[in-house]
């Protein structure tokens, strides 16, 4: 029976006095039942994805049209002993975790188009409950977006195996006028799918990165890390030795390989991922704690901003570092650590190599690394999460 038969074919009412109920309906009151039993026909069959292009805006208030696109892969990395390892690229080849960083300036709209390859067989395996659907998603914090980009199993915005959907993101400015404070800062971006409707394994197979929204004028960096501190005592789903794997000769920057020039200006994206809280610590170095971790020359209240080394961190917590390496204290290997004693005691530390002016790296890089703590009865039997023990590739 359709909707508009449902209200077509009301019986008459029988004699009597009339009441409120009894009144008859106006166009208006009729359009209200209509679109409710539709609502309800649509979201009984699963059907927020049906209604997903008439009733959900595809793009937030304010951007027309995307202003940039990418495209994303989500693919299946080599696994980490037993652990399952998952990660987003740019292409398929260059997957990694933490994903690549996104950046963004206020006001940009990008269109994002996720293509999920990790095999039927892995997402299954990392499932849950054998009802939950498989696929993978892109669901970020910080800037502004639509329920169809939302990345939820709720929503059913996200990508089954082999098959590909756009996510838009707008990074909206700020608005003085109406008193909204933009978007700019320090964010991230994961999975809400993989495994449960909250994406707990997908976060922990790697299925995340980092997102920096600039204002013109914002300082700008030579270098940019992520840096993820998560459960299990680990730094980017590594503790120990494999958090640092930079060569000697030919240091290569990436997650594992924090380095910079005497000089140069790096920004670490820090991100709080899993169940337990940590402090982000870097020797020899401070900033400001500020939405930049800088103070613009001149500011009236720079006196005010409090200047730290040392800042707390919780589950989906995110903050900007900037600082400028070695300043005053001069190139080798500053450690950065969690300042929680036994989470550094366990591995949860790295350190960041700063060459001299040649780009040459100073004595010392033979540095012992806390090892990763020994496995116990309770390490053993619990889930393979995102801090299993790791080697040197």
């Amino acid at each position: 029976m359709s909707a508009w038969r449902l209200v077509e074919d009301d019986p008459a009412p029988e004699p009597g006095p009339v009441t409120r109920a009894d009144r008859p309906r106006t166009g208006a009151r009729r359009m209200l039942v209509v679109a409710a039993v539709v609502l309800l026909s649509l979201v009984g069959a699963g059907g927020l994805a049906a209604a997903g292009t008439g009733m959900f805006a595809e793009r937030p208030d304010g951007c027309s049209k995307p202003d940039r696109s990418l495209q994303l892969y989500a693919v299946e990395l080599p696994r980490d002993g037993t652990q399952i390892r998952l990660g987003y690229g740019l292409t398929p080849e260059t997957a990694s975790y933490p994903g690549p960083t996104m950046e963004m300036m206020e006001g940009e709209c990008l269109a994002i188009t996720l293509h999920n390859q990790v095999p039927v067989e892995t997402l299954t395996a990392l499932r849950t409950n054998p009802a939950h659907p498989l696929g993978v998603s892109l669901h970020v914090h910080g800037v502004k977006y639509t329920q169809q980009s939302d990345g939820t199993v709720q929503s059913a915005s996200y990508v089954p195996p082999g098959e590909s959907r756009t996510y838009t993101w707008y990074a909206a400015p700020r608005n003085n006028r109406t008193g909204s404070p933009g978007t700019a800062g320090y964010w991230w971006y994961h999975d809400h799918v993989v495994g449960g409707p909250h994406g707990t394994q997908g976060l922990s197979a790697g299925l995340f990165g980092g997102v920096v929204v600039r204002r013109p004028g914002d300082p700008k960096p030579d270098r940019t890390y992520v840096t993820a501190f998560g459960d299990r005592q680990s730094i980017n789903l590594r503790r120990g030795e494999a958090t640092d794997t930079c060569d000697a000769v030919n240091p290569q920057p990436g997650p594992t390989c924090l380095v910079a020039r005497k000089g140069e200006r790096v920004e670490f994206v820090v991100i709080g991922i899993g169940n337990d809280m940590h402090t982000f610590h870097l020797h020899g170095h401070s900033w400001a704690d500020t939405r930049t971790g800088m103070v613009s020359n001149g500011q009236p209240f720079a006196d005010s901003v409090p200047i730290i080394d040392n800042k707390t961190l919780g589950p989906g917590d995110s903050f900007g570092v900037q600082v400028v390496a070695g300043d005053s204290v001069g190139p080798g290997h500053w450690m950065l650590h969690c300042h929680m004693q036994f989470h550094s005691d366990a591995g949860m530390s790295t350190m960041l190599h700063v060459l001299d002016e040649n780009g040459q790296m100073p004595p010392g890089m033979d540095h012992e690394h806390p090892a990763a703590a020994p496995a116990t009865a309770d390490t053993a039997s619990a889930p393979a999460t995102d801090g299993a023990a790791h080697q040197h590739n």
